[in-house]
C-alpha cells in the first residue's frame, strides 16, 4: 500500500511539472493527498471486480493496476497512451484491470458502475464494482437514481464518495444540510458509513465490508471517505476559498503517506533503509515511464475520424 501511495503522488507531481513545461495540454486534476483513498478501495478488489472513475482518477488507475508507462503516453496524447491518446487526463479507461474509465462529467461515472454491476447479477459473474465519486457529485440525479435502482435491485456495487470538502470552490458545508454525506444512504435503505479518508487501513478494512456485502448479494453500501486535495481543483484554480493555514493542518497533520510511514517505522515493519529503496523504486519507474512516452509517436492524422462512437 505505501509503494502504491508513494507512486500515486509522484506520477502526479511529474505530471503537473510536464504540464507547467507545456507538454500536457488541456487542463489537469491532481488526487496529491488524496492517495489513500484509492489505494484502500482499490486493495480489497480482484482482477475480475471493476472501477467507474472521475476527472481526478489517476490515483485510481494507478490502484487498480493501470501500467504508469501508457498512462504517461496518454497523458502527453501519444498513440501509445491506453486511448491512443484520445482520452487524456479524464477519460483514462483500461478494461483489462477492471477499469471502466474516468469521465469528466460529474457524477457520470454512477450510473455506468451501476449498469455494470447490473450486468454482473444478470450474468452472474459474480464481480463487484466500486464507482468513485466527489462531494459535489452527492447533489447530481444520477447519484440518487443510481443509489435507489441499485437498492431496490440489490445490485454488487459499492459508492465510495471522496469528500475533499470542496466541490470546485463551494464548500461542503454550503452544499447539503446534513453533518454527513453517508447519511443519505438512509433514504434508500443501504448501510451508509463515513470514514477517515487519510487512513488508508481504515479504508481498506471498510471497503473489504462493503465488497463482501455486495459479493454476498446484500447489495451496494454508501461510503464516505472524508479526505483533502492539497492542489486546487484544477490548474487553473487559485484557492481563494480556503485558508493557508488549513491547508497546512492537512498537510502537516493528515499526510496519509507520512501516516503510514510512521505506522510501518514505529511497528517495525519497514526501515528508513527500506523506505527510501521503495522511494528509489518509484522514482526510477516514473523516470521510465515518462522517457516512454516522451518518446512514443504522435497519433496519425488519418486516426482523426478513428474510435468515435457517438
Amino acid at each position: 500500500m505505501l509503494k502504491d501511495m508513494i507512486l500515486i503522488r509522484s506520477f502526479e507531481e511529474t505530471v503537473e511539472k510536464l504540464f507547467q513545461e507545456g507538454k500536457i495540454h488541456g487542463t489537469m486534476h491532481l488526487c496529491v493527498g488524496q492517495e489513500a483513498t484509492a489505494v484502500g478501495a482499490c486493495l480489497p478488489l480482484s482482477d475480475n471486480d471493476k472501477i467507474t472513475s472521475t476527472h481526478r482518477g489517476h490515483g485510481h488507475s494507478i490502484a487498480k493496476g493501470t501500467g504508469i508507462r501508457r498512462m504517461m503516453a496518454e497523458l502527453l496524447g501519444k498513440e501509445t497512451g491506453y486511448c491512443k491518446g484520445k482520452g487524456g487526463s479524464m477519460h483514462i479507461a483500461d478494461l483489462e484491470v477492471g477499469n471502466l474509465g474516468a469521465n469528466g462529467i460529474v457524477a457520470a461515472g454512477l450510473p455506468l458502475a451501476t449498469g455494470a454491476a447490473l450486468t454482473s447479477q444478470m450474468k452472474e459473474e459474480g464481480y463487484v464494482v466500486v464507482s468513485f465519486f466527489g462531494d459535489g457529485a452527492t447533489n447530481e440525479g444520477a447519484f440518487h437514481e443510481s443509489l435507489n435502482l441499485a437498492s431496490v435491485w440489490k445490485l454488487p456495487v459499492v459508492f465510495f464518495c471522496e469528500n475533499n470538502l470542496y466541490g470546485m470552490s463551494g464548500s461542503i458545508k454550503e452544499m447539503v444540510n446534513i453533518e454527513n454525506i453517508a447519511e443519505r444512504g438512509a433514504a434508500y435503505g443501504i448501510p451508509g458509513v463515513t470514514i477517515d479518508g487519510n487512513n488508508v487501513k481504515e479504508v481498506a478494512e471498510t471497503t473489504q465490508q462493503a465488497v463482501n456485502r455486495a459479493r454476498e448479494g446484500k447489495g451496494p453500501t454508501l461510503i464516505e471517505a472524508q479526505t483533502y486535495r492539497w492542489k486546487g481543483h484544477s490548474r487553473s484554480d487559485a484557492k481563494k476559498y480556503r485558508t493557508r493555514d488549513e491547508e497546512k493542518e492537512w498537510r502537516k497533520n493528515k499526510d496519509p503517506i507520512t501516516r503510514m510511514k510512521l505506522e510501518l517505522l514505529e511497528g517495525n515493519v519497514l526501515s528508513e533503509e527500506d523506505i527510501a529503496e521503495i522511494e528509489n523504486e518509484v522514482t526510477k519507474e516514473i523516470e521510465e515511464a515518462v522517457k516512454f512516452a516522451e518518446e512514443s509517436k504522435e497519433p496519425d492524422l488519418d486516426s482523426l475520424m478513428t474510435d468515435i462512437f457517438a
